[in-house]
């Protein structure tokens, strides 16, 4: 794929008319895809796509077209000069933008990272034998993604990187089931035969008949997954540097001082450790680690180049979105063998859905629990819990409200496969939080 691209992006920089110039982004993989149900295989596939987005620009005007390639450079060069020949007849009707922002000093770059996934049949055995005489439902996806970047000042850069996510739920019964994710680079057996036996034991609670308690202020574990979810609700235009400036980050009060965090959090765009690659649209290489909050204090924010050009600073190769791909909160110092006794009585949540900012500019969010969620007490779990919506702000969860974060952080991957799979992933420990609401 990587020659391929290249050659592609040669062959139309000797097509280009002064004053034109072009970036190019390619975007490739080769995924094994494996639904199952009720332990059984229903629906496995392989799918290899390839895509070619090109951006041309003329003075200060540019447009962007994309395309899929067949791999046979015949008649990708077709396709692609094609999309040449509609951005040109589309340039001149369009407005000059002020803040586009390409990266014009080379810096080309090539990552290929090993190749240390299992063979699908082999995942798909250890899978099926794990989960023999359980109700799984699930879906397994692994494999190579390939992503690129070239202009038309010669910079050229590649990333390929392996990995797998697979995301269960053993179903008990009704809307009873226990959620799991096993996700990495390499398959560890010893690893996954100790999530599915977590989520057994689980499971095993979830047959007790169900609590319904009262809306109030409970003392709660929040797991990786849960604090995932919470987190990703936080980047929406939490570290950006326009959200800011627009006075649209939901994080303004951290921002601006008149509050802070814990000190024990720490949360950074650690990009070197992550799935996403180190270059990005326009160009621009990212650092191996952008700090954005310090020991409870904004340290920084994401900027993309548009965001650079209009406020006149230096952009650190954020996405368009100023997005996050590859955050991660420091891990703390409670050991996962001591999370229900530091519970004590409370609520232990593995999973939170359906979030809202129900608050925006006050960082407040809402959402419900879901799956396995347990009454614990005094380091028991005793029961399950029904259904329940909370309404909390980052400020406490994350700050007056956090008791401890767990000492083993887990890699979570974005598990999104419409269109393409992603390369986004959150790197982040549990939580026990103090007075956390709920409302219904």
């Amino acid at each position: 794929m990587q020659k391929d691209f290249y050659r592609l992006a040669d062959h139309l920089t000797g097509l280009l008319e002064e004053p034109e110039a072009f970036t190019a982004t390619y975007s490739g993989e080769v995924s094994d895809f494996v639904r199952l149900n009720g332990s059984r295989i229903r629906q496995p596939g392989r799918v290899t796509q390839r895509a070619f987005t090109l951006d041309l620009t003329r003075g200060r005007r540019h447009s962007a077209g994309t395309t899929a390639l067949s791999g046979d450079f015949e008649i990708d060069r077709a396709r692609v000069e094609g999309v040449l020949a509609d951005l040109r007849e589309r340039l001149p009707h369009l407005p000059e933008d002020p803040h586009h922002l390409v990266a014009t000093e080379v810096q080309s770059s090539e990552r290929h990272q090993e190749d240390r996934l299992p063979k699908a049949q082999e995942a798909i055995d250890s899978i099926l034998s794990a989960a023999e005489g359980k109700d799984l439902v699930g879906i397994y996806a692994a494999g190579g993604i390939h992503r690129g970047f070239a202009s038309s000042t010669g910079q050229r850069n590649w990333y390929t990187t392996y990995s797998f996510h697979f995301d269960w739920s053993l179903y008990h019964s009704g809307d009873k089931a226990v959620k799991s994710a096993y996700a990495g680079f390499e398959w560890d057996e010893t690893r996954f035969r100790e999530k599915m036996e977590q989520a057994t034991e689980q499971l095993g609670v979830l047959t007790k008949e169900a609590r319904t308690i009262p809306p109030g202020q409970y003392r709660v574990y929040l797991s990786p997954v849960a604090i995932q979810e919470l987190l990703e609700m936080m980047s929406w235009g939490g570290f950006g540097l326009k959200d800011a400036r627009t006075k649209q980050s939901p994080l303004l009060k951290l921002i601006e001082g008149e509050t802070r965090l814990s000190e024990q959090v720490s949360l950074r765009e650690n990009t070197e450790s992550g799935v996403a690659p180190n270059f990005q649209a326009e160009g621009f290489i990212k650092p191996a680690a952008v700090d954005l909050v310090e020991n409870g204090r904004h340290a920084s924010f994401l900027v993309s180049p548009r965001s650079a050009k209009e406020y006149g600073v230096e952009t650190n190769g954020a996405n368009s979105m100023e997005f996050p791909e590859s955050i991660e909160l420091a891990p703390g110092k409670v050991k996962r063998e001591e999370i229900l006794r530091t519970l004590g009585t409370g609520i232990y949540v593995s999973n939170l859905w359906y979030l809202n900012y129900s608050d925006r500019p006050g960082g407040r969010i809402t959402g419900m629990t879901r799956f396995a969620t347990f009454w614990v007490e005094n380091g028991e779990i005793v029961a399950p819990l029904n259904v329940m919506r909370f309404d909390e702000t980052l400020f406490r969860i994350f700050g007056e409200g956090l008791v401890g974060l767990t000492a083993e952080p887990e890699l979570l991957l974005d598990s999104y496969t419409y269109g393409e799979r992603s390369t986004g992933s959150v790197r982040t420990p549990g939580a026990i939080v103090d007075g956390f609401t709920f409302t219904l």
